[in-house]
């Protein structure tokens, strides 16, 4: 294991040190809770948006605290679900009066944990809380680690669209709403030329021959749903546009695209995976209006690739548009 690391017991703690250090300007560390703030938050009137997960897929969901996404982000150990105790933490740091939302990817830990944590936020604090959970790949009806489809690639959307729009201070029933349609809506798959290795763990999660590929991964270096001989990238990317449209129509508006790198693969191989991607969609009818590409949601150093697709509306395109501020995306300043 070859890792630029001190210790695996210290990996998230010293990770977030250095986080602060080089955004102290826009954020702030609750280091005993292991929490990402805004520097502003709580901002009054304003519902709170919380969300979080196992560290190690970087720059979610640290990446994505500032002006137009997320008031907080609660950071577990390496593929690990944080504890009640810090996503209470957090939602109580971030709650102006308003309300807070969790977004919640589907894992059975997060879920689980999500929900003691806003129990324990109305009880001991008053605070409302709603939760939208995120359940977007069709590579598995269930998994390891959930029971139904895994929540992955449009959570991150779903932060950036909903954090528009918190910030244009919509109330928090509108805002769940609004979660759930952009849920609904996105659809995602990936692939992986190599595993992963978790700090703690010493080895790749599983193994992959030099020919090998696994098609339909998770994003804690779980397998995927079978696995293939290499092949080039404009196979590959069918293998991720056809079961998403096999899935969900998207031949009827405007849609948003992300093509997401896993954290191991140079950024020249993603646009020459997009460029594949492109041309499917454009043959099958998709519109894309807008496009990511780059690593939004990562499996600490797996090689590979995901897609995500989100049939939007004028109102998610506006809110897509809206101005952002934060580690991992930001544009319209």
């Amino acid at each position: 294991m070859k890792k630029l690391i001190n210790g695996a017991n210290d990996v998230v703690a010293e990770a977030l040190v250095g986080i602060e250090a080089a955004y102290s300007d826009r954020l702030r560390i609750d280091h005993a809770n292991k929490v990402i703030l805004r520097k502003d938050a709580p901002r009054p009137g304003k519902v709170g948006l919380v969300s979080g997960g196992g560290s190690g897929h970087e720059p979610m969901h640290g990446g994505y605290v500032g002006l137009g996404m997320l008031d907080a982000a609660c950071c577990g150990e390496v593929f690990t679900s944080p504890v009640p105790d810090q996503m209470m933490a957090a939602t109580t740091a971030v709650d102006a009066g308003a309300g807070v939302l969790h977004i919640v990817k589907n894992y059975t830990g997060d879920v689980m944990n999500f929900e003691m944590a806003a129990e324990m936020a109305a009880a001991e604090g008053g605070v409302r809380v709603e939760a939208v959970v995120t359940d977007d790949d069709v590579a598995v009806q269930d998994s390891l680690y959930t029971a139904g489809r895994r929540g992955v690639g449009v959570t991150v959307l779903l932060e950036k669209i909903v954090g528009a729009a918190a910030e244009e201070g919509r109330d928090l029933d509108a805002l769940v709403e609004l979660a759930k349609k952009v849920n609904g809506n996105g659809r995602s798959m990936g692939m992986a030329l190599t595993s992963c290795t978790v700090p703690h763990a010493g080895k790749p999660t599983f193994d992959l021959a030099e020919d090998e590929m696994e098609v339909g991964i998770g994003i804690h270096g779980e397998p995927g749903r079978e696995r293939r001989k290499l092949a080039p990238a404009r196979e590959v990317a069918a293998m991720l546009v056809e079961p998403i449209l096999e899935d969900l129509c998207f031949s009827n508006g405007p849609t948003i695209a992300m093509l997401n790198g896993m954290g191991g693969t140079p950024l020249i191989e993603l646009y020459v995976m997009y460029g594949e991607v492109a041309k499917l969609l454009q043959k099958y009818g998709v519109q894309v209006a807008r496009s990511l590409v780059g690593n939004y949601i990562t499996s600490l150093e797996m090689a590979g690739s995901s897609l995500t697709l989100l049939a939007a509306d004028d109102d998610m395109l506006k809110l897509w548009d809206a101005p952002v501020n934060t580690v991992g995306l930001r544009w319209g300043l």
